[in-house]
């Protein structure tokens, strides 16, 4: 069957198309995607203004058409933090049913994770042993460990980076002083959740997942998107740690121009590099794989599971 994911999180509106069925490995056949940046366009009530809620609007009805037009049997829609968290998020959810016919199912920060963390169990599969995943969205950051294909521990938190950038890093480049406050409050933040996970065991695996940690593995030397999924990629804390200063001296346009950054992106992943430095230092990790598979793929898995099989 041909099935589609509607992904609302808080960078982009994003339709994965794929062609799978019970027991197969889903295979990308379409992609369609426009960045809204959400999580930067909640006001001061941390409401989604008029404005914001007539893009969001437009964009899923193009995604509709897109997921017509590419014969999807079914399509599977859910929103993340940046709706999750919006104080209007009610009726935003209401306005894009009536308008659209789109009911959007949004995800609490644990099933992200544990979503997320399905995608990676069954990427690398049963070999990999005790499984740690890290995946840096726009607004939240999730964590998940585990032996099994639910986690043993899934927790959220908001340290997003397009949440951490609108917040907390203003200027481009950003001033030195905010840098390090930005650094001591997701480490702070990071840090309160690391026993949780500690009780379990040292992990066999870490992974990643995200377009933030893509870019940032693909900056220090990893390969490029195009060289295909099955080539494995890392990212290294000692690379990441001599890339921070640089990163921090940079402007988005100077960023923009490093291999895998794009334009969008470019603003935030400094802070997406705060996040993932604090990450893999307190949770022990010297080096980490990127999963090409993430939340969307998690998605698709758990609903092909309660299909019946052919």
């Amino acid at each position: 069957m041909r099935l589609g994911v509607l992904d609302v999180g808080s960078n982009t509106v994003h339709l994965l198309v794929v062609d799978a069925h019970p027991g197969a490995r889903p295979l990308p056949a379409h992609s369609h995607k426009a960045e809204l940046r959400l999580a930067e366009l909640l006001d001061e009530d941390g409401a989604i203004g008029p404005a914001g809620v007539d893009r969001l609007v437009a964009t899923i009805q193009r995604a509709v058409q897109a997921a017509e037009d590419q014969g999807c049997e079914q399509v599977i829609s859910f929103a993340t933090s940046a709706v999750r968290e919006a104080t209007n998020a009610d009726k935003v959810l209401a306005r894009v049913q009536a308008e659209t016919e789109v009911h959007l199912q949004v995800l609490t920060g644990a099933e992200e994770a544990r979503l997320t963390f399905l995608a990676a169990r069954r990427w690398f599969g049963w070999s990999a042993g005790r499984l740690l995943v890290i995946d840096i969205g726009g607004g939240s950051l999730e964590i998940a460990y585990g032996i099994d294909e639910e986690p043993d521990a899934a927790v959220s938190l908001p340290l997003g980076a397009g949440r951490l950038t609108a917040g907390m890093l203003p200027g481009d480049p950003p001033d030195a002083e905010a840098v390090r406050a930005l650094r001591r409050h997701v480490r702070a933040e990071i840090a309160r959740t690391v026993g949780e996970f500690s009780r379990f065991g040292k992990p066999d695996h870490i992974v990643a997942t995200s377009k933030t940690f893509k870019q940032l593995a693909r900056i220090a030397g990893a390969a490029r998107e195009s060289d295909g999924l099955y080539v494995q990629r890392e990212l290294s804390r000692k690379s990441l740690q001599e890339w921070l200063p640089k990163l921090a001296e940079m402007t988005a346009e100077q960023r923009a121009g490093l291999p895998g950054v794009s334009p969008g992106r470019a603003q935030q992943l400094l802070a997406g590099a705060l996040v993932a430095e604090g990450a893999m230092d307190l949770f022990g990790a010297h080096a980490l794989e990127i999963c090409p598979w993430a939340l969307r793929e998690g998605v698709i898995l758990r609903r092909l599971d309660h299909l019946p099989a052919d």
